[in-house]
């Protein structure tokens, strides 16, 4: 599925606005709200306090992954989660099996998840950083040189930490194959992939150019008003769909507008 899904990136909805145009008023969006100021209230946040790449992409995965709801109440559950394992959560989770993980998160819970479903998650973690070092090592093991965008790896992401966690970790890492937006995931590698004021990065095996728009509520309300897509689920496809149209405009880092597009209409200002 993902292959067939992968191919509707190609397709770009007629745009009513010329792309010298939309460029201009996106490098304006960029240059009001592309600064570190208006990054809190924001799990991003949490990633700033990590220098080192091993423990960061780690808080980036939890931190996304708790990333629904109201920003204001998910970050308290982050940052709790994050006290429990400790200043460096790389070590913590090689050293930590399953059982204490669980111990520790008993009577964790955070809207749909529980400390059950994010000991499994951590768990899964621990097991793939222990075989291969580190998550993005499983990440880039099965991104091929020819994949377009992050897709078919993504997959196979979501399948290794399904494969090494002792129980589903349900809505936690969503699989692509079943049409999710992956909002959350994609979120993750934004932060991993991109290097600037925002995001942190660290990862270098993948290019910015793959990466996928993560959908959240403010994208997809931005894309139907300037005519980037016209479909009315903000589905997968719809995803590869407004990253085709940004592509266009920024073919080497289709996510360059991203964070300021979502600010507005975060801050209440859009």
């Amino acid at each position: 599925m993902a292959s067939s899904l992968a191919s509707s990136i190609d397709f770009v909805e007629p745009c009513r606005i010329a792309p010298e145009k939309e460029r201009r008023w996106l490098e304006a969006l960029r240059r009001r709200y592309h600064h570190r100021r208006f990054v809190s209230p924001d799990p991003l946040e949490v990633l700033y306090d990590y220098e080192d790449l091993r423990d960061r992409e780690i808080v980036g995965l939890i931190a996304s992954s708790l990333a629904y709801g109201n920003v204001k109440a998910m970050l308290p559950a982050i940052r709790g989660v994050l006290d429990l394992l400790g200043p460096s959560p790389a070590r913590s989770l090689r050293c930590t099996g399953r059982r204490t993980l669980a111990r520790r998160l008993r009577g964790f819970r955070y809207r749909f998840t529980s400390g059950d479903q994010l000991a499994g998650l951590l768990s899964a973690v621990g097991t793939i950083i222990a075989e291969r070092g580190n998550l993005e090592a499983c990440f880039c093991a099965n991104l091929a040189d020819d994949d377009e965008t992050i897709l078919p790896a993504l997959g196979t992401f979501v399948d290794a930490l399904a494969a090494a966690a002792p129980c589903p970790l349900a809505h936690l890492v969503p699989h692509p194959a079943n049409g999710s937006a992956c909002k959350r995931l994609n979120l993750f590698l934004r932060w991993m992939v991109r290097s600037d004021v925002i995001d942190p990065g660290g990862w270098r095996g993948i290019r910015p150019a793959r990466l996928i728009m993560p959908l959240d509520r403010h994208i997809y309300r931005t894309a139907l008003s300037r005519g980037w897509t016209r479909r009315r689920t903000a589905d997968l496809k719809t995803a590869l769909q407004i990253t085709a149209r940004l592509r266009r405009l920024c073919p080497a880092d289709p996510l360059r507008y991203d964070f300021a597009i979502t600010r507005p209409g975060i801050r209440g200002e859009g």
